[in-house]
């Protein structure tokens, strides 16, 4: 059911430029969970700048196919370059690659004995070998970044759930990464908490920020998304902009799916 917040952003579409050379190349890829074939055949590319918002139904394959992107999930067949970095079937790059790809989760898997601020000092200290006082310059940038600098010494679970995923956000973003991939960040708030996430995830979009989101968000694909992806059965069924998506849906299943989801 398309919520208050996920309504309230189809006022108007986010525009962010022209888009960039190719960052992302999918080729091939398919994955296999013992004799299920998870994906089958998947061929993407994906622009700097671009945002690009993957929806289905459960069971799709939406959320393992860009956790791939990342390794972590493990592909058996394919090739997945990122930045120029090839993720083979050996795993070769996966630091370099990882290192320039941000991930929001649906749960927010901060670390509970860390405050607000260490949480996001922690990779720029143990990755980017950054000073404290860098770290911390870094944490409290992003912090500021996504409206919740006030929370920097608390511990997540004096938190809401719309400000531990706006954290979690931060935390990838201390990274300086080139691509964020968004793993359903709204599935598990509470409706009136959602649209705080979504306001930030628009202002990175508004940013340029390249932006992969598996969400059922569809308010925020029509007004954030250069291109819309429609899986099923561990296939791209349908990728088209936005105004086509939902406006024109030729897809006998995309079209059930819309009727299921917008109401």
């Amino acid at each position: 059911m398309q919520t208050s917040a996920d309504q309230s952003l189809t006022t108007e579409r986010v525009e962010v430029g022209v888009l960039g050379e190719t960052i992302i190349s999918i080729e091939a890829l398919n994955k296999w969970y013992g004799s299920f074939h998870a994906l089958k055949d998947i061929n993407l590319k994906v622009a700097e700048r671009e945002k690009l918002v993957i929806c289905g139904p459960s069971g799709s394959g939406k959320s393992t196919l860009i956790r791939c992107i990342n390794h972590l999930e493990v592909f058996q067949k394919g090739l997945i370059t990122v930045d120029g970095n090839e993720l083979t079937l050996v795993a070769r790059n996966v630091d370099a690659i990882r290192a320039e790809v941000g991930m929001v989760f649906q749960q927010f898997n901060l670390f509970p004995h860390l405050t607000v601020l260490e949480n996001c000092m922690l990779a720029p200290l143990k990755v980017r070998k950054k000073t404290k006082a860098e770290a911390r310059d870094i944490a409290m940038k992003f912090l500021e970044r996504v409206r919740i600098p006030e929370q920097a010494g608390k511990y997540p679970a004096e938190l809401s759930g719309g400000q531990q995923q706006r954290v979690a956000i931060a935390r990838a973003l201390c990274m300086s990464p080139k691509i964020m991939l968004f793993d359903e960040p709204t599935s598990a708030l509470d409706p009136e908490m959602v649209r705080e996430v979504l306001d930030t995830m628009v202002g990175l979009a508004e940013e340029g920020m390249t932006m992969i989101c598996v969400t059922h968000e569809m308010g925020f694909a029509r007004s954030v998304a250069d291109r819309v992806i429609f899986m099923a059965d561990g296939e791209i069924v349908v990728d088209a902009p936005p105004t086509q998506f939902f406006d024109e849906p030729d897809n006998p299943r995309l079209r059930d799916f819309l009727g299921q989801i917008l109401h």
